[in-house]
């Protein structure tokens, strides 16, 4: 079995890196159903724990996908797993994002659907993806605590907030996690907003570890992009950031090389370094590229290790914001 850490000191026991769900319905283009449910039972298997999706992740298709890989996987693999939602993204029919609802009863009209589609008979996390501009922060926390008092949902979490947000949400109910985007290349929750998380004893699931794949060692400068891939329209995939970035990785590389990893294990491995209190999230869609990344929690980094692979890309070398400007202005973690 794999190594555990805990989501905050009031969140559940969890395996060191969670299976992000969401390029299986969403955003990278096409994905293999057949791949992606075999997939998790293989994350399921190797004793990963901790199943992230949203309910706009392909409109419901991901909890969809996630519901028929539980029903199909062995009893004890399901009964283990723990699933992770975030949820008040609003769509258009053509896939498009309007904004976020946070409202109390919007919260619990949200959590009644992913239930319906999960087949679970509760959500172990539960979050709001991007917090509404609209609603307090204090009331969307209440409304998840009364869900969490109806034995809908076990543990509260929160996405992509500042620190002060934080706090004010933690004042409500005990917070498990923040979910934030954290990696070699995205590195602004280290100044303010993770020694806030520590302070209150609120855990952090690290999503986007490799960028977007970006820093994954298999991106390479003349790769077509897939129709409706999100990577076509981020700033660190275009013309020159995407090369200035390439050229971090290549530096990452030889570290790497030099260790005996892959580039993916190194970056992964420094995230898994940065604290006990951090769970990275893999967005694995296929068998192979989840066993490259469940063998970074084998890699050992020690200081001389780190210095390399800190040197090789420095914080803030990356060239481009991590999302457009128009979903920037969504993330209260950058204001």
């Amino acid at each position: 079995m794999l190594p555990t850490r805990s989501l905050g000191t009031t969140g559940p026991a969890v395996s060191a890196l969670g299976l992000g769900c969401m390029g299986m319905s969403a955003l990278y283009g096409e994905a293999d159903r057949a791949e992606s449910v075999a997939t998790i039972h293989a994350a399921l298997e190797a004793g990963v724990t901790l199943l992230d999706t949203g309910d706009f992740y392909g409109m419901g298709h991901n909890e969809l996908l996630i519901a028929e890989a539980l029903r199909t996987a062995p009893a004890a693999r399901r009964e283990q797993a723990l699933t992770s939602v975030k949820f008040g993204a609003l769509r258009t029919v053509e896939g498009g994002f309007t904004g976020y609802d946070g409202r109390p009863a919007a919260v619990k009209n949200f959590a009644a659907y992913s239930l319906q589609r999960l087949g679970t008979g509760h959500i172990d996390v539960y979050r709001i993806a991007r917090v509404d501009p609209d609603v307090p922060i204090e009331e969307t926390v209440g409304a998840i605590a009364e869900l969490v008092e109806a034995g809908h949902v076990r543990h509260i979490g929160l996405s992509e907030v500042g620190a002060d947000t934080l706090r004010r949400a933690a004042a409500v109910a005990p917070i498990a996690d923040l979910q934030i985007e954290y990696s070699l290349v995205s590195r602004g929750i280290e100044e303010k907003i993770l020694p806030a998380a520590r302070e209150l004893g609120v855990g952090v699931t690290a999503y986007g570890v490799l960028s977007r794949g970006l820093i994954s060692g298999h991106f390479t400068r003349d790769r077509a992009l897939a129709p409706g891939d999100f990577r076509g329209m981020s700033p660190r995939f275009q013309g020159e950031n995407l090369h200035r970035n390439l050229d971090l990785v290549d530096r990452l590389r030889a570290v790497a090389e030099a260790k005996g990893v892959s580039v993916a294990q190194a970056a992964i491995a420094w995230v898994l370094a940065q604290g006990d209190d951090i769970v990275p999230l893999v967005g694995a869609r296929t068998r192979a590229r989840l066993a490259e990344a469940l063998g970074s929690l084998e890699v050992v980094l020690d200081p001389a290790d780190l210095a390399a692979i800190e040197a090789a890309v420095p914080a803030g070398a990356a060239a481009g914001d991590r999302y457009p400007a128009a979903q920037m202005a969504h993330l209260d973690s950058e204001h």
